[in-house]
C-alpha cells in the first residue's frame, strides 16, 4: 500500500505518521506485527522549524516560544526568509513517545528584538513595556543558555509498562484539580494572606436570565 498526502509539509507529515500508527494498531491486533517488550528505542529530535504561519491571522508565530534561538547559520535569513530557519529546540523520544523536550535561548538583545517585532509583529511599546527589562539585561552580556524537561510521570509509566501516567503519578488530580492526598486547595489563615498582600473579594453575583 502506498499513501500520497498533498498538503503543508508540517500538516502532510503529521497526517502520514497518524496513519502509520493506526496501522500498526491494526497489525497487532490481528496478530500480525508484534513488538518486542522490554526494549527502549531512543531518538534525539533536531531542527525544527522556527516559526509556523498562521493563515487565518496572516502572520508569523513561534513554533517552540519566542525566546528559542535560532541555529547560528539561518539567522542571516530570518526577515529574507522565514520558513527555512531552523529553531535550536529539540526533544527526546522512546519507542515513539515523547519523553522531555527543551532548547537553548536567544541571549543576543538583537536578533531578540528582530524576532519580536520583525516576525512576531508585537508592537514595539509592548515589547518594551514586557521584555525591555530582559533585552537591556542582555545588553551588559549574557552566556548561552536553555535546558530540558523531562516528563517524569511518562518515563515511569513507560517502566512499569502502564499506557495511562493516571496509575503511576504521585500526587493524582480529581477532575476539579483537588489533590485528595493533600488536601488542597484549602482555605488559609488571615496572616498568610496578609503575608503575601492577597486581599479576597467576593465574586459578583449572577444576573438572572431575561424573560424569554
Amino acid at each position: 500500500m502506498i499513501l500520497f498526502a498533498a498538503d503543508q509539509w508540517l500538516n502532510a507529515c503529521e497526517i502520514l505518521g497518524k496513519i502509520r500508527l493506526y496501522c500498526a494498531d491494526i497489525l497487532k491486533t490481528q496478530g500480525k506485527l508484534t513488538i518486542p517488550e522490554g526494549q527502549f528505542h531512543f531518538l534525539w529530535v533536531i531542527e525544527f522549524p522556527l516559526l509556523g504561519f498562521d493563515r487565518e491571522q496572516n502572520r508569523w508565530y513561534s513554533s517552540h516560544h519566542p525566546f528559542t534561538a535560532p541555529v547560528a547559520e539561518d539567522i542571516p535569513i530570518l526577515t529574507g526568509d522565514p520558513k527555512k530557519v531552523r529553531g535550536q529546540h529539540y526533544d527526546i523520544v522512546v519507542n515513539g513517545v515523547e519523553l522531555g523536550g527543551g532548547s537553548i535561548r536567544i541571549h543576543q538583545p538583537e536578533v531578540q528584538k528582530q524576532i519580536f517585532e520583525q516576525l512576531l509583529q508585537i508592537p514595539p511599546d509592548v515589547v518594551k513595556a514586557r521584555f525591555g527589562y530582559m533585552l537591556e539585561a542582555f545588553k551588559y552580556g549574557a552566556p548561552p543558555h536553555g535546558g530540558i524537561a523531562l516528563g517524569f510521570d511518562r518515563m515511569v509509566a513507560m517502566l512499569c509498562g502502564v499506557s495511562s501516567i493516571r496509575d503511576v503519578i504521585a500526587f493524582p488530580k480529581t477532575a476539579k484539580g483537588t489533590d485528595l492526598m493533600t488536601e488542597s486547595p484549602a482555605p488559609v489563615e488571615p496572616k498568610q494572606l496578609r503575608d503575601l498582600h492577597i486581599e479576597l473579594k467576593a465574586a459578583p453575583k449572577e444576573s438572572p436570565a431575561p424573560p424569554r
